[in-house]
């Protein structure tokens, strides 16, 4: 009989249909290698669509309200050329994130044949995903939006419509950098127009809109007199009202803050999750599960594509995709901690002469 740790019991349906192999159904041909994956999830596709609209959003402030009516053509034209790069590049990054495999382990292929094919030897098992009907190899988990299990799965992110698994945590970690650069640079930008425009233009603005009465008797008078009546200056800031402006410059302000805030918060998470070659998952199972970590650089080297190069910040260059699992990278060793306490399990009453191999879901 295979000896099963008990401390996986917490999460397993133990009805007998969970622990027959051959209920399972075997699995379709694999797709075509660069198959458009995408997750039909609304909440997922609701705050992808609020994404994009929201970078375009400060796109047209920053291009409309603040670049294109000052007076500086330099100035204009090299924070133009930047913003509107970083903002392709997120834009880019989250389209990868979203739209790329994030390491999903063949569905259903948890086939009585397929597993008797392995050659357990005592002290090896297989665990199984009952809701996915798939062999997990190690450091798999089950996502209940995607429906299912992700290689190194770190979290699902609504905001990008998928999950952050092992092909495309580069993208997500793009994306929220090329977002956090963008909110900063929106913000200084928004701090220099406000103090360069309000005081000149703007506050000459707004005072002839309260000298109503006092422009109107001097027009009158400079008709009577046949001279051009007072004119306002027209302010070059910005070509809506002030009013307009100051709604339009504070609703990005407080955009450009927030999202400073949570992408540099998430950037650094993902990039210390990189370092230590630990997902949000596995931190979280760290007492129960405690596990041996690689090399740092290493880790960091596989997640962007090799050594340091400018690849590194290129959404179009992928990650170094790992070699494709083996028999025996399905097969996880009972190690002789978690023998101290365990029971045994059996598949059927009819299989009780044969080893039974464990299915379970973590």
């Amino acid at each position: 009989m295979m000896l099963i740790p008990t401390h996986h019991f917490r999460d397993i349906e133990r009805k007998p249909e969970y622990l027959q192999p051959e209920k399972c159904i075997p699995p379709p041909h694999p797709s075509p290698v660069g198959t458009m994956w995408f997750i039909r999830d609304g909440c997922g596709i609701a705050c992808a669509i609020v994404t994009w609209f929201l970078v375009l959003y400060a796109e047209f402030v920053v291009l409309f309200v603040m670049l294109i009516p000052s007076r500086d053509y330099v100035y204009s034209i090299i924070n133009g050329i930047v913003f509107n790069l970083l903002a392709f590049l997120a834009l880019a990054s989250h389209c990868r994130a979203m739209l790329t495999d994030p390491g999903a382990v063949p569905k259903g292929n948890a086939t009585k044949e397929f597993i008797e094919s392995l050659q357990l030897k005592p002290g090896q098992v297989v665990y199984k995903c009952p809701k996915c009907c798939s062999i997990k190899p190690d450091r798999a988990h089950h996502c209940s939006v995607c429906k299912r299990c992700i290689r190194k799965m770190d979290h699902h992110c609504p905001w990008v419509n998928n999950c952050v698994g092992e092909n495309n945590q580069k993208y997500f970690v793009l994306f929220t950098m090329y977002i956090a650069l963008i909110s900063l640079h929106a913000l200084i930008m928004v701090g220099f127009h406000f103090l360069h425009c309000f005081e000149e233009d703007w506050t000459n603005l707004l005072q002839g809109y309260r000298l109503t009465r006092k422009e109107t008797a001097e027009a009158r008078i400079s008709l009577q007199e046949k001279k051009p009546p007072l004119k306002v200056s027209s302010t070059e800031c910005s070509s809506f009202s002030p009013p307009t402006t100051v709604i339009l410059l504070i609703l990005l302000c407080f955009e450009g803050l927030l999202f400073l805030i949570f992408t540099s918060v998430m950037f650094g998470t993902q990039v210390h999750s990189i370092c230590t070659d630990e997902t949000g998952i596995e931190r979280l199972k760290r007492k129960n599960q405690p596990r041996e970590h690689t090399g740092s650089w290493e880790s960091v080297k596989e997640t962007f594509g090799g050594d340091f190069s400018p690849n590194w910040f290129n959404p179009f260059s992928g990650p170094c995709h790992p070699e494709p699992l083996r028999d025996g990278d399905w097969v996880r060793q009972v190690t002789l901690s978690d023998t101290d306490n365990t029971e045994t399990v059996t598949e059927s009453e009819e299989g009780k002469d044969k080893d039974s191999v464990e299915v379970i879901d973590e």
